[in-house]
Protein backbone atom coordinates (compact mmCIF):
# COMPACT_ATOMS: atom_id res chain seq x y z
CA UNK A 1 0.00 0.00 0.00
CA UNK A 2 1.27 3.47 -0.92
CA UNK A 3 1.12 5.62 2.22
CA UNK A 4 3.06 8.66 1.03
CA UNK A 5 0.75 9.53 -1.90
CA UNK A 6 -2.19 9.32 0.51
CA UNK A 7 -0.50 11.71 2.95
CA UNK A 8 0.39 14.02 0.08
CA UNK A 9 -3.23 14.27 -1.04
CA UNK A 10 -4.44 14.72 2.52
CA UNK A 11 -1.92 17.51 3.01
CA UNK A 12 -3.01 19.36 -0.12
CA UNK A 13 -6.64 18.95 0.89
CA UNK A 14 -6.01 20.32 4.39
CA UNK A 15 -4.21 23.35 2.98
CA UNK A 16 -7.17 24.23 0.78
CA UNK A 17 -9.67 23.47 3.53
CA UNK A 18 -7.84 25.72 5.99
CA UNK A 19 -8.71 28.80 3.93
CA UNK A 20 -12.42 28.10 4.34
CA UNK A 21 -11.86 28.40 8.09
CA UNK A 22 -11.00 32.07 7.55
CA UNK A 23 -14.44 32.96 6.16
CA UNK A 24 -16.18 33.11 9.58
CA UNK A 25 -13.67 35.81 10.57
CA UNK A 26 -15.43 38.18 8.16
CA UNK A 27 -18.74 37.44 9.89
CA UNK A 28 -17.10 37.94 13.28
CA UNK A 29 -15.77 41.34 12.20
CA UNK A 30 -19.08 42.42 10.66
CA UNK A 31 -21.01 41.61 13.83
CA UNK A 32 -18.18 42.83 16.11
CA UNK A 33 -17.99 39.55 18.01
CA UNK A 34 -14.27 39.71 18.83
CA UNK A 35 -13.83 35.95 18.52
CA UNK A 36 -11.88 35.82 15.27
CA UNK A 37 -8.98 34.12 17.08
CA UNK A 38 -11.17 31.00 17.32
CA UNK A 39 -10.95 30.66 13.55
CA UNK A 40 -7.47 32.06 12.95
CA UNK A 41 -6.10 29.53 15.43
CA UNK A 42 -7.90 26.71 13.66
CA UNK A 43 -6.65 28.04 10.32
CA UNK A 44 -2.99 27.99 11.36
CA UNK A 45 -3.19 24.52 12.92
CA UNK A 46 -4.89 23.08 9.83
CA UNK A 47 -2.58 24.92 7.43
CA UNK A 48 0.62 23.91 9.22
CA UNK A 49 -0.47 20.27 9.40
CA UNK A 50 -1.38 20.26 5.72
CA UNK A 51 1.90 21.86 4.71
CA UNK A 52 3.81 19.37 6.88
CA UNK A 53 2.09 16.45 5.16
CA UNK A 54 2.82 17.94 1.75
CA UNK A 55 6.46 18.87 2.41
CA UNK A 56 7.17 15.39 3.77
CA UNK A 57 5.85 13.75 0.61
CA UNK A 58 6.03 16.23 -2.28
CA UNK A 59 9.15 14.65 -3.77
CA UNK A 60 7.31 11.39 -4.23
CA UNK A 61 6.68 10.42 -7.81
CA UNK A 62 3.03 11.06 -8.61
CA UNK A 63 1.22 7.82 -9.24
CA UNK A 64 -2.35 6.90 -10.05
CA UNK A 65 -3.79 5.54 -6.85
CA UNK A 66 -5.20 2.04 -6.85
CA UNK A 67 -8.65 1.03 -5.66
CA UNK A 68 -7.30 0.08 -2.23
CA UNK A 69 -5.69 3.49 -1.69
CA UNK A 70 -8.88 5.08 -3.03
CA UNK A 71 -10.93 3.51 -0.25
CA UNK A 72 -8.41 4.49 2.41
CA UNK A 73 -8.13 8.05 1.13
CA UNK A 74 -11.91 8.44 0.93
CA UNK A 75 -12.36 7.44 4.57
CA UNK A 76 -9.26 9.34 5.71
CA UNK A 77 -10.54 12.56 4.16
CA UNK A 78 -13.80 12.41 6.06
CA UNK A 79 -12.30 11.39 9.39
CA UNK A 80 -9.33 13.77 9.24
CA UNK A 81 -11.25 16.75 7.89
CA UNK A 82 -13.88 16.29 10.58
CA UNK A 83 -11.19 16.43 13.25
CA UNK A 84 -9.69 19.65 11.90
CA UNK A 85 -13.10 21.17 11.18
CA UNK A 86 -13.97 20.75 14.87
CA UNK A 87 -11.13 23.06 15.96
CA UNK A 88 -13.18 26.31 15.96
CA UNK A 89 -15.63 24.63 18.35
CA UNK A 90 -12.84 23.46 20.65
CA UNK A 91 -11.09 26.85 20.50
CA UNK A 92 -14.31 28.81 21.02
CA UNK A 93 -13.86 31.73 23.41
CA UNK A 94 -17.60 32.22 23.90
CA UNK A 95 -18.90 28.68 24.47
CA UNK A 96 -17.44 25.55 26.00
CA UNK A 97 -17.55 22.38 23.91
CA UNK A 98 -16.39 18.94 24.95
CA UNK A 99 -14.29 17.01 22.44
CA UNK A 100 -17.18 14.60 21.85
CA UNK A 101 -19.74 17.37 21.30
CA UNK A 102 -17.41 19.25 18.95
CA UNK A 103 -16.71 16.12 16.92
CA UNK A 104 -20.40 15.16 16.82
CA UNK A 105 -21.49 18.60 15.62
CA UNK A 106 -18.78 18.73 12.97
CA UNK A 107 -19.44 15.19 11.77
CA UNK A 108 -23.12 16.04 11.51
CA UNK A 109 -22.25 19.14 9.50
CA UNK A 110 -19.80 17.62 7.02
CA UNK A 111 -21.94 14.53 6.45
CA UNK A 112 -24.96 16.86 5.98
CA UNK A 113 -26.86 14.94 8.64
CA UNK A 114 -28.19 17.93 10.55
CA UNK A 115 -28.32 16.37 14.02
CA UNK A 116 -27.17 18.85 16.65
CA UNK A 117 -26.11 18.90 20.28
CA UNK A 118 -26.59 22.67 20.49
CA UNK A 119 -29.54 24.21 22.33
CA UNK A 120 -30.57 27.86 22.56
CA UNK A 121 -29.06 28.54 19.15
CA UNK A 122 -29.89 32.23 19.33
CA UNK A 123 -27.26 32.59 22.07
CA UNK A 124 -24.43 31.44 19.78
CA UNK A 125 -22.29 33.84 17.78
CA UNK A 126 -23.23 34.58 14.19
CA UNK A 127 -19.79 33.49 13.08
CA UNK A 128 -20.21 30.03 14.63
CA UNK A 129 -23.67 29.61 13.10
CA UNK A 130 -22.22 30.66 9.76
CA UNK A 131 -19.33 28.21 10.16
CA UNK A 132 -21.53 25.17 10.83
CA UNK A 133 -23.72 26.11 7.83
CA UNK A 134 -20.60 26.50 5.69
CA UNK A 135 -19.42 23.05 6.76
CA UNK A 136 -22.70 21.59 5.59
CA UNK A 137 -22.37 23.37 2.27
CA UNK A 138 -18.87 21.98 1.78
CA UNK A 139 -19.99 18.54 2.85
CA UNK A 140 -22.99 18.71 0.56
CA UNK A 141 -21.05 17.71 -2.50
CA UNK A 142 -18.55 15.93 -0.35
CA UNK A 143 -15.08 17.17 0.47
CA UNK A 144 -13.94 14.48 -1.88
CA UNK A 145 -15.52 16.28 -4.87
CA UNK A 146 -13.74 19.47 -3.86
CA UNK A 147 -10.54 17.47 -3.78
CA UNK A 148 -10.93 15.94 -7.22
CA UNK A 149 -11.66 19.37 -8.67
CA UNK A 150 -8.26 20.56 -7.48
CA UNK A 151 -5.95 17.56 -7.49
CA UNK A 152 -6.08 16.92 -11.28
CA UNK A 153 -4.70 20.42 -11.77
CA UNK A 154 -1.65 19.15 -9.91
CA UNK A 155 -1.36 16.14 -12.19
CA UNK A 156 -2.89 13.66 -9.77
CA UNK A 157 -5.45 11.12 -10.96
CA UNK A 158 -8.64 10.67 -8.99
CA UNK A 159 -11.44 8.93 -10.85
CA UNK A 160 -11.27 6.02 -8.40
CA UNK A 161 -12.11 8.45 -5.59
CA UNK A 162 -15.08 9.85 -7.42
CA UNK A 163 -16.31 6.32 -8.07
CA UNK A 164 -16.02 5.46 -4.37
CA UNK A 165 -17.77 8.65 -3.37
CA UNK A 166 -20.50 8.38 -5.99
CA UNK A 167 -23.87 7.18 -4.75
CA UNK A 168 -25.31 5.61 -7.88
CA UNK A 169 -25.55 1.91 -8.65
CA UNK A 170 -24.39 2.66 -12.18
CA UNK A 171 -21.32 4.53 -11.06
CA UNK A 172 -19.32 4.18 -14.27
CA UNK A 173 -21.41 6.79 -16.09
CA UNK A 174 -19.47 10.05 -16.43
CA UNK A 175 -20.73 13.54 -17.10
CA UNK A 176 -17.44 14.42 -18.77
CA UNK A 177 -14.37 12.31 -19.47
CA UNK A 178 -12.05 14.17 -17.10
CA UNK A 179 -12.74 14.17 -13.38
CA UNK A 180 -11.70 17.81 -13.00
CA UNK A 181 -14.26 18.86 -15.58
CA UNK A 182 -16.91 16.71 -13.92
CA UNK A 183 -16.23 18.19 -10.50
CA UNK A 184 -16.23 21.75 -11.85
CA UNK A 185 -19.54 21.15 -13.58
CA UNK A 186 -21.11 19.79 -10.40
CA UNK A 187 -19.81 22.67 -8.32
CA UNK A 188 -21.12 25.15 -10.89
CA UNK A 189 -24.63 23.69 -10.72
CA UNK A 190 -24.32 23.55 -6.93
CA UNK A 191 -23.32 27.21 -6.78
CA UNK A 192 -26.13 28.29 -9.11
CA UNK A 193 -28.68 26.48 -6.94
CA UNK A 194 -27.22 28.03 -3.78
CA UNK A 195 -27.28 31.59 -5.13
CA UNK A 196 -30.81 31.14 -6.47
CA UNK A 197 -31.98 29.73 -3.16
CA UNK A 198 -30.37 32.59 -1.22
CA UNK A 199 -31.99 35.16 -3.50
CA UNK A 200 -35.44 33.58 -3.11
CA UNK A 201 -35.12 33.26 0.68
CA UNK A 202 -34.10 36.90 1.00
CA UNK A 203 -36.99 38.19 -1.08
CA UNK A 204 -39.39 35.91 0.79
CA UNK A 205 -38.63 37.66 4.06
CA UNK A 206 -35.44 36.22 5.55
CA UNK A 207 -32.64 38.48 6.71
CA UNK A 208 -29.53 38.39 4.53
CA UNK A 209 -27.63 36.36 7.13
CA UNK A 210 -30.44 33.81 7.46
CA UNK A 211 -30.84 33.64 3.68
CA UNK A 212 -27.14 32.89 3.18
CA UNK A 213 -26.83 30.27 5.92
CA UNK A 214 -30.12 28.55 5.13
CA UNK A 215 -29.34 28.46 1.41
CA UNK A 216 -26.12 26.64 2.36
CA UNK A 217 -27.98 24.04 4.40
CA UNK A 218 -30.92 23.71 2.00
CA UNK A 219 -28.94 22.96 -1.16
CA UNK A 220 -26.61 20.74 0.85
CA UNK A 221 -29.71 18.92 2.17
CA UNK A 222 -28.13 19.43 5.57
CA UNK A 223 -30.93 20.79 7.72
CA UNK A 224 -29.00 23.00 10.12
CA UNK A 225 -30.90 26.13 11.11
CA UNK A 226 -30.01 29.19 13.17
CA UNK A 227 -32.97 28.61 15.46
CA UNK A 228 -34.13 25.86 17.82
CA UNK A 229 -37.54 25.96 16.13
CA UNK A 230 -35.89 25.36 12.74
CA UNK A 231 -38.15 26.70 9.96
CA UNK A 232 -41.11 27.07 12.31
CA UNK A 233 -39.32 30.21 13.51
CA UNK A 234 -40.13 31.99 10.24
CA UNK A 235 -43.84 31.13 10.22
CA UNK A 236 -44.07 32.03 6.53
CA UNK A 237 -45.70 29.97 3.79
CA UNK A 238 -43.66 31.87 1.19
CA UNK A 239 -40.40 30.75 2.83
CA UNK A 240 -41.72 27.21 3.20
CA UNK A 241 -42.60 27.05 -0.50
CA UNK A 242 -39.14 28.28 -1.51
CA UNK A 243 -37.58 25.65 0.71
CA UNK A 244 -39.79 22.89 -0.72
CA UNK A 245 -38.70 23.75 -4.26
CA UNK A 246 -34.98 23.84 -3.51
CA UNK A 247 -35.02 20.78 -1.25
CA UNK A 248 -36.74 18.85 -4.04
CA UNK A 249 -34.26 20.08 -6.66
CA UNK A 250 -31.28 19.31 -4.42
CA UNK A 251 -32.59 15.81 -3.82
CA UNK A 252 -32.48 15.03 -7.55
CA UNK A 253 -29.49 13.60 -9.39
CA UNK A 254 -27.12 16.47 -10.19
CA UNK A 255 -26.27 14.93 -13.54
CA UNK A 256 -29.87 15.66 -14.56
CA UNK A 257 -29.43 19.31 -13.58
CA UNK A 258 -26.20 19.37 -15.57
CA UNK A 259 -27.82 17.89 -18.68
CA UNK A 260 -30.92 20.09 -18.42
CA UNK A 261 -28.75 23.19 -17.98
CA UNK A 262 -26.25 22.49 -20.76
CA UNK A 263 -28.89 21.29 -23.24
CA UNK A 264 -31.48 23.86 -22.11
CA UNK A 265 -34.08 21.11 -22.11
CA UNK A 266 -36.02 19.76 -19.08
CA UNK A 267 -36.89 16.52 -20.91
CA UNK A 268 -34.02 14.72 -19.18
CA UNK A 269 -35.89 14.85 -15.88
CA UNK A 270 -38.94 13.13 -17.32
CA UNK A 271 -36.89 10.52 -19.15
CA UNK A 272 -35.13 9.42 -15.97
CA UNK A 273 -36.72 6.46 -14.16
CA UNK A 274 -35.27 7.38 -10.79
CA UNK A 275 -36.51 10.98 -10.95
CA UNK A 276 -40.02 9.85 -11.89
CA UNK A 277 -39.99 7.34 -9.02
CA UNK A 278 -38.67 10.08 -6.71
CA UNK A 279 -41.55 12.37 -7.61
CA UNK A 280 -44.11 9.58 -7.31
CA UNK A 281 -42.94 8.55 -3.83
CA UNK A 282 -42.98 12.12 -2.52
CA UNK A 283 -46.36 12.95 -4.05
CA UNK A 284 -47.91 9.73 -2.73
CA UNK A 285 -46.55 10.30 0.78
CA UNK A 286 -47.74 13.92 0.75
CA UNK A 287 -51.29 12.93 -0.23
CA UNK A 288 -51.39 10.14 2.36
CA UNK A 289 -50.15 12.38 5.17
CA UNK A 290 -52.47 15.24 4.23
CA UNK A 291 -55.53 12.97 4.09
CA UNK A 292 -54.54 11.41 7.42
CA UNK A 293 -54.15 14.82 9.07
CA UNK A 294 -57.58 15.89 7.83
CA UNK A 295 -59.08 12.59 9.01
CA UNK A 296 -57.62 13.08 12.48
CA UNK A 297 -59.15 16.53 12.77
CA UNK A 298 -56.68 19.07 11.38
CA UNK A 299 -58.13 22.10 9.60
CA UNK A 300 -58.41 21.55 5.86
CA UNK A 301 -56.74 24.72 4.60
CA UNK A 302 -53.73 26.00 2.67
CA UNK A 303 -51.55 26.12 5.80
CA UNK A 304 -52.04 22.39 6.33
CA UNK A 305 -51.16 21.61 2.72
CA UNK A 306 -47.96 23.67 2.90
CA UNK A 307 -46.99 22.21 6.28
CA UNK A 308 -47.45 18.58 5.22
CA UNK A 309 -45.73 19.22 1.88
CA UNK A 310 -42.79 20.84 3.66
CA UNK A 311 -42.35 17.98 6.14
CA UNK A 312 -42.78 15.34 3.46
CA UNK A 313 -40.13 16.83 1.15
CA UNK A 314 -37.82 17.61 4.08
CA UNK A 315 -37.78 14.01 5.29
CA UNK A 316 -37.88 12.39 1.85
CA UNK A 317 -34.80 14.34 0.75
CA UNK A 318 -33.16 13.77 4.18
CA UNK A 319 -32.85 17.53 4.73
CA UNK A 320 -34.35 17.41 8.20
CA UNK A 321 -35.90 20.86 8.50
CA UNK A 322 -39.07 21.04 10.58
CA UNK A 323 -41.83 23.64 10.54
CA UNK A 324 -44.15 21.97 13.04
CA UNK A 325 -44.21 19.54 15.97
CA UNK A 326 -44.33 16.55 13.63
CA UNK A 327 -43.62 14.16 16.52
CA UNK A 328 -47.02 15.09 18.02
CA UNK A 329 -48.91 14.11 14.86
CA UNK A 330 -50.82 10.78 14.75
CA UNK A 331 -48.29 8.06 15.55
CA UNK A 332 -47.96 6.46 12.12
CA UNK A 333 -47.10 9.79 10.43
CA UNK A 334 -43.76 10.42 12.24
CA UNK A 335 -42.86 6.79 11.52
CA UNK A 336 -43.77 7.23 7.85
CA UNK A 337 -41.64 10.38 7.68
CA UNK A 338 -38.70 8.46 9.18
CA UNK A 339 -39.19 5.70 6.60
CA UNK A 340 -39.11 8.30 3.83
CA UNK A 341 -35.68 9.24 5.16
CA UNK A 342 -34.65 5.59 4.99
CA UNK A 343 -35.55 5.51 1.29
CA UNK A 344 -33.70 8.79 0.84
CA UNK A 345 -33.07 11.08 -2.10
CA UNK A 346 -31.77 10.28 -5.58
CA UNK A 347 -28.33 8.90 -6.31
CA UNK A 348 -25.96 11.63 -7.41
CA UNK A 349 -27.61 14.16 -5.10
CA UNK A 350 -26.47 15.56 -1.77
CA UNK A 351 -29.08 13.50 0.07
CA UNK A 352 -28.73 10.42 2.22
CA UNK A 353 -30.69 7.22 2.73
CA UNK A 354 -30.65 4.02 0.71
CA UNK A 355 -31.31 6.11 -2.44
CA UNK A 356 -34.30 6.04 -4.75
CA UNK A 357 -32.54 4.10 -7.51
CA UNK A 358 -31.70 1.24 -5.15
CA UNK A 359 -35.26 1.11 -3.82
CA UNK A 360 -36.53 1.11 -7.42
CA UNK A 361 -34.25 -1.83 -8.23
CA UNK A 362 -35.46 -3.69 -5.13
CA UNK A 363 -39.08 -2.99 -6.10
CA UNK A 364 -38.55 -4.20 -9.67
CA UNK A 365 -36.62 -7.25 -8.52
CA UNK A 366 -39.33 -8.10 -5.99
CA UNK A 367 -41.98 -7.87 -8.71
CA UNK A 368 -39.88 -10.14 -10.90
CA UNK A 369 -39.67 -12.79 -8.18
CA UNK A 370 -43.46 -12.72 -7.69
CA UNK A 371 -43.96 -13.30 -11.41
CA UNK A 372 -41.45 -16.16 -11.33
CA UNK A 373 -43.47 -17.85 -8.58
CA UNK A 374 -46.55 -18.04 -10.79
CA UNK A 375 -44.63 -18.70 -14.02
CA UNK A 376 -41.42 -20.56 -13.02
CA UNK A 377 -40.27 -21.18 -16.60
CA UNK A 378 -40.72 -17.60 -17.76
CA UNK A 379 -37.86 -15.22 -18.48
CA UNK A 380 -38.67 -11.93 -16.76
CA UNK A 381 -35.90 -9.33 -17.14
CA UNK A 382 -35.66 -6.39 -14.77
CA UNK A 383 -35.68 -3.12 -16.69
CA UNK A 384 -34.69 0.34 -15.51
CA UNK A 385 -35.25 3.17 -17.96
CA UNK A 386 -36.05 0.72 -20.73
CA UNK A 387 -32.70 -1.06 -20.34
CA UNK A 388 -32.25 -4.53 -18.92
CA UNK A 389 -30.54 -4.40 -15.54
CA UNK A 390 -27.40 -6.50 -15.36
CA UNK A 391 -27.65 -9.29 -12.73
CA UNK A 392 -24.44 -8.18 -11.02
CA UNK A 393 -25.94 -4.73 -10.42
CA UNK A 394 -29.06 -6.22 -8.87
CA UNK A 395 -26.87 -8.45 -6.70
CA UNK A 396 -24.86 -5.41 -5.63
CA UNK A 397 -28.04 -3.60 -4.58
CA UNK A 398 -29.28 -6.58 -2.59
CA UNK A 399 -25.87 -6.87 -0.99
CA UNK A 400 -25.95 -3.21 -0.01
CA UNK A 401 -29.45 -3.56 1.42
CA UNK A 402 -28.42 -6.61 3.46
CA UNK A 403 -25.39 -4.86 4.95
CA UNK A 404 -27.50 -1.73 5.58
CA UNK A 405 -30.07 -3.73 7.59
CA UNK A 406 -27.37 -5.53 9.58
CA UNK A 407 -25.62 -2.23 10.37
CA UNK A 408 -28.93 -0.62 11.38
CA UNK A 409 -29.79 -3.50 13.73
CA UNK A 410 -26.30 -3.63 15.23
CA UNK A 411 -26.10 0.12 15.87
CA UNK A 412 -29.63 0.20 17.33
CA UNK A 413 -28.67 -2.62 19.68
CA UNK A 414 -25.62 -0.65 20.80
CA UNK A 415 -27.78 2.41 21.50
CA UNK A 416 -30.15 0.27 23.59
CA UNK A 417 -27.14 -1.10 25.44
CA UNK A 418 -26.04 2.46 26.24
CA UNK A 419 -29.38 3.23 27.90
CA UNK A 420 -31.62 4.75 25.22
CA UNK A 421 -35.25 3.66 24.94
CA UNK A 422 -36.23 1.79 21.78
CA UNK A 423 -37.92 4.70 19.98
CA UNK A 424 -34.95 6.99 20.64
CA UNK A 425 -32.40 4.33 19.67
CA UNK A 426 -34.21 3.22 16.50
CA UNK A 427 -34.89 6.74 15.25
CA UNK A 428 -31.48 8.16 16.24
CA UNK A 429 -29.66 5.45 14.29
CA UNK A 430 -32.07 5.91 11.38
CA UNK A 431 -31.56 9.66 11.41
CA UNK A 432 -27.77 9.21 11.53
CA UNK A 433 -27.10 6.39 9.09
CA UNK A 434 -29.48 8.01 6.58
CA UNK A 435 -27.98 11.49 7.20
CA UNK A 436 -31.46 12.77 8.07
CA UNK A 437 -31.08 14.67 11.35
CA UNK A 438 -34.24 14.80 13.47
CA UNK A 439 -35.52 11.67 15.14
CA UNK A 440 -38.16 10.66 17.66
CA UNK A 441 -38.20 10.22 21.41
CA UNK A 442 -35.36 12.10 23.10
CA UNK A 443 -33.82 13.31 19.82
CA UNK A 444 -36.66 15.24 18.21
CA UNK A 445 -34.86 18.58 18.54
CA UNK A 446 -31.40 17.99 20.00
CA UNK A 447 -29.05 15.11 20.74
CA UNK A 448 -27.65 16.95 23.74
CA UNK A 449 -29.26 14.59 26.27
CA UNK A 450 -27.42 11.50 24.99
CA UNK A 451 -24.31 10.23 26.74
CA UNK A 452 -20.90 10.51 25.11
CA UNK A 453 -20.63 6.90 23.99
CA UNK A 454 -23.99 7.23 22.20
CA UNK A 455 -22.80 10.40 20.44
CA UNK A 456 -19.61 8.65 19.33
CA UNK A 457 -21.64 5.72 18.00
CA UNK A 458 -23.95 8.04 16.08
CA UNK A 459 -20.98 9.99 14.69
CA UNK A 460 -19.64 6.72 13.32
CA UNK A 461 -23.10 5.99 11.95
CA UNK A 462 -23.18 9.34 10.11
CA UNK A 463 -19.86 8.69 8.38
CA UNK A 464 -20.92 5.12 7.65
CA UNK A 465 -24.04 6.35 5.89
CA UNK A 466 -22.29 9.18 4.07
CA UNK A 467 -19.69 6.79 2.65
CA UNK A 468 -22.37 4.38 1.46
CA UNK A 469 -21.51 1.84 4.19
CA UNK A 470 -19.23 -0.37 2.05
CA UNK A 471 -16.46 2.21 1.74
CA UNK A 472 -15.96 2.31 5.51
CA UNK A 473 -16.77 -1.30 6.41
CA UNK A 474 -14.44 -2.74 3.78
CA UNK A 475 -11.51 -1.26 5.73
CA UNK A 476 -12.51 -3.41 8.70
CA UNK A 477 -12.20 -6.68 6.81
CA UNK A 478 -8.96 -8.70 7.04
CA UNK A 479 -8.92 -9.54 3.32
CA UNK A 480 -8.75 -5.83 2.44
CA UNK A 481 -5.32 -5.56 4.07
CA UNK A 482 -3.89 -8.63 2.40
CA UNK A 483 -1.55 -7.83 -0.47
Amino acid sequence: MKVRPILNLLGIGLVYFSFFQLLPILVSLIYQENNFTDYSGAFFITLITGVAFWVATYKEKQETIRIKEGFILTVAFWVLFTLFASLPFLLSSTHQFSIVDAYFETTSALTTTGSTVLVDLDTYSKSLLFYRALLQWLGGMGIIVLAVAIFPLLGVGGMQLYKNEGSGVMGDNKLRPKIAETAKSLWFIYLILTLSCCFCYFFSGMTLFDAITHSFTTVAIGGFSNYDESFAYFDSNAIYLVSIIFMFLSGANFSLHFLAYTKLNPKYYFQDSEFKFYGTVILSAFLLITIAMIYYGSANNFDLIVTTAFQTVSFATTTGYVNSDYYLWPAFIPFLLLMLGVIGACAGSTGGGIKMIRVLVLYKQGGRELKKLTHPQSVVPVKIGGKILQPEIAESVWGFFSVYILAYVFLTTLMLLYGSDFITAFSAVGASINNLGPGLGDVTQSYNSLNDISKITLSFSMILGRLEIYTLLVLMTPFFWKS
